[in-house]
Parts: structure tokens; C-alpha cells; sequence
């Protein structure tokens, strides 16, 4: 087991709300946790550092010209997206992002150290994928809301080529122990049904990590994150991992995913030839679903963080993902996909008899 690179201090408090129970129709203190996921789509820094030469195309002398300007802009831009996840209920952010396609630690300390997020005092865990393309999965937590007790990081040995390893964070989000499988499954190059094995297999990876984690603490609620190259409907995350649609009947052991019926409303977070994909999603265990008890963490909303200035307003990709490329051109923009998040609640008191 790999030890962590960051560790959280004890948790003493989380900021909490007040939210009307529907049921007793009684005003109950309730705790909010909010748990993201962001693709940052290429987030390398201007070093040509990486010993096969897998980072030259994001260098001032490579194709892209990536330049001290275009990347400080770009840390500003995904640091200002992150500070927009602040809602009333969780005004220091979320307790969780998972991201992925960045190059290294280094640049995941430049977006949490900017002033927009500084003030929420962010710590990370990373380890170097050995991704033919140099990108890795990370998690970035708020030590207010996180206590990270373990990692361990597990390769897909098999896909036929080097890919991003599944990163496993095991933690206490005030006190609840959940586990959390950051990933950035295989692309479709080559067309969907061509790749859709690879991801068949990375599928399958995580639901044994997920498994393993039951084996060890079976009231564990578990959550897969992460760009999955895949639509909520697809065999990946509907068959091998057995995603549901609906929330009612899952098993505790069995995962419920809160995208598919937004995918079916046309709600997407990443466009290609004019449809919406859903790929950026966060799928969470039945035991994170339905209350036991009353007092344990259970999901009560999901979003696609879709925000106007996150939104291309030129030309043929009006209102998508403002990109920080398009066709070799730069446009400063954020990322080519919109960030995703869920809500979690604990209430304070139990339901009145």
C-alpha cells in the first residue's frame, strides 16, 4: 500500500445547514458535503521533463507553444471554475474533486495556491500514471471536511497499452468512512465500438477495488468518479458495474448512477458532432442512497456544473465546454468538458416519531 503524499488533520467541524424535512414537514439540522470531479483537459506545465518526451507538444518550443501566459492563464481559469462549486450550503467547496489529465504534482499545487482557492486550504493526493500520454488522476480534498487514511494505486494490466492506473483514496468524511476510485478510463479512438473493450476492462477493475474495499469494511459507501469515456447507458458502467438507473432497489453493495436520466433530458458535459455525451459522472453505492438509520451520509442532489462563462460563445460551439484549444487554435478558454458534482446530507437529529 502506497502511503499518501498529503494527510488531513482531525476533522473538529463541518459547516452545516438547515433543510426543511419533507417527510415530518420539521425543520432538521442537516450536514452538506459536496463531492466534484473535473477533467482539466491537458494541464501540463512549460517544462519538457518527462524522460520519453511525452510533454514536448506542451512546451514553448513544441506544437502548441505552450508558453509561461497561456499556462498561468489556464491555472487562473480552472482555479476560478473550482471557486464558482461554492454554494450556500458548502461555502468552502466541495470535501472531494477528483481530476484528471494533469501532468504532475506541481501543477495541481499552482491551481489550489491561487488566490481564489488559497483561502480554503486544499491538499492533494497524486501519483505518476504510466500513461503513454503523460496524464495522471488526482485527488484534491479540504482537510475541513476529509481525513485521508490510505492510498493505493492499481494499474489495469489488461488493456493492451499503458493507460491511467486507478487511484483509491480511503478516508473519513467527518467521521464515515468512505472509499473513493478516481478514474480516467481508455478514449474511444478508433471509434466507440472498437475501444469499448478497454473500458469494459477498466470497469471491471474498478467494481474489484470496489469489492475489495467491501471485503475489508462492508458498511464502506463507495464512489467511482471520473471521465469514463463512457455514457451512463453503456456496458462499462450499466452492465459490469451494474450502475442503475433508478435509485430505488439498489442493493447496498450495488451502485446507483444520478447521470443517466440528466443524459436523457439532453444534459451532457462534454459535445461531439453536435450530441451531448455524459462522461465526466459520479456513481455512488447503494448504501449512499437510501437512509439507515437517519444519521448516515446519503445523496440528495446531483449537477453538471455548466456555467455560462464555462460556455464557448462563438461560432459552431455555442453553449459547449469553452476549450482551452479548438482545431490548433487557442482560445484561453477552461476545458473541453464541465465539471460534475454531487450532494451529500447527514442529518443531525434524528426523524421525529
Amino acid at each position: 500500500m502506497k502511503r499518501i503524499i498529503a494527510y488531513a488533520l482531525p476533522v473538529l467541524l463541518l459547516l452545516s445547514g438547515t433543510m426543511q424535512s419533507a417527510s415530518a414537514r420539521e425543520n432538521r439540522k442537516v450536514q452538506v458535503a459536496g463531492i466534484a470531479f473535473y477533467n482539466f483537459e491537458n494541464l501540463f506545465d512549460t517544462i519538457p521533463n518527462n524522460p520519453e518526451g511525452r510533454d514536448v507538444e506542451f512546451t514553448p518550443g513544441g506544437q502548441r507553444q505552450w508558453n509561461g501566459d497561456k499556462y498561468r492563464q489556464k491555472v487562473h481559469n480552472l482555479a476560478y471554475a473550482i471557486s464558482n462549486f461554492a454554494t450556500r450550503t458548502t461555502p468552502l467547496g466541495p470535501a472531494i474533486i477528483g481530476i484528471s489529465e494533469i501532468e504532475n504534482a506541481s501543477v495541481i499545487e499552482d491551481v489550489i495556491s491561487q488566490p481564489e482557492l488559497a483561502k480554503w486550504k486544499l491538499k492533494y493526493v497524486h501519483h505518476d500514471s504510466p500513461d503513454a500520454r503523460g496524464v495522471d488522476v488526482s485527488l484534491i480534498y479540504n482537510p475541513a471536511y476529509f481525513k485521508v487514511e490510505n492510498v493505493t494505486n492499481h494499474r489495469a494490466t489488461a488493456i493492451p497499452f499503458r493507460t491511467r492506473d486507478q487511484m483509491c483514496v480511503v478516508g473519513l468524511l467527518l467521521g464515515q468512512r468512505i472509499g473513493v476510485i478516481v478514474n480516467h478510463w481508455p478514449s474511444r479512438i478508433g471509434g466507440q465500438e472498437k475501444s469499448e473493450p478497454n473500458r469494459v476492462k477498466a470497469a471491471e477493475l474498478s467494481k474489484a477495488i470496489a469489492d475489495s474495499l467491501w471485503r475489508v469494511d462492508p458498511d464502506m459507501g463507495v464512489i467511482i468518479m471520473g471521465d469514463l469515456n463512457d455514457d451512463p447507458m453503456d456496458k462499462s458502467c450499466a452492465k459490469i458495474l451494474g450502475a442503475k438507473k433508478k435509485p430505488e432497489g439498489v442493493e447496498a453493495h450495488g451502485f446507483y448512477n444520478p447521470w443517466w436520466e440528466m443524459l436523457d433530458k439532453g444534459i451532457g458535459t462534454l459535445a461531439y458532432k453536435s450530441a451531448w455525451n455524459l462522461f465526466d459522472q459520479i456513481i455512488i453505492s447503494g448504501n449512499l442512497v437510501n437512509t439507515k438509520g437517519g444519521m448516515d451520509w446519503t445523496l440528495f442532489d446531483a449537477r453538471v456544473l455548466n456555467f455560462d462563462f464555462l460556455k464557448d460563445t462563438e461560432g459552431n460551439r455555442v453553449g459547449y465546454p469553452k476549450r482551452t484549444y479548438s482545431a490548433g487554435s487557442y482560445l484561453g478558454g477552461y476545458s473541453d468538458h464541465f465539471p460534475t458534482e454531487i450532494f451529500l446530507r447527514r442529518y443531525l437529529e434524528k426523524q421525529p416519531r
